[in-house]
């Protein structure tokens, strides 16, 4: 999926006309190029998805952290309990 003229155009859009016919095939240039900018979408991609999962993972582990914490709010005797039913 790449950028034409600011807009993101789909794989099943792509087919030989998009690209001007040469003598013995299409023109390579216009072939490399749009290869290059596929190959720098898909590293973008590919950054975006680690940076996400990475975020992802961060969160998991503030929410364990969390989780451990606040385990034992429930599990106060009912002679400690204040008004909104937690240890504090």
């Amino acid at each position: 999926m790449t950028y034409r003229a600011g807009r993101r155009s789909q794989p099943s859009q792509v087919r030989a006309t998009t690209f001007r016919s040469r003598w013995r095939g299409l023109d390579p240039e216009e072939v490399y190029a749009y290869l290059r900018r596929l190959a720098d979408e898909l590293e973008n991609l590919r950054r975006a998805e680690r940076i996400a999962h990475a975020e992802a993972e961060r969160i998991r582990q503030d929410l364990r952290q969390w989780q451990t914490r606040h385990a034992r709010c429930w599990c106060v005797a009912s002679s400690r309990r204040t008004p909104n039913r937690g240890p504090w």
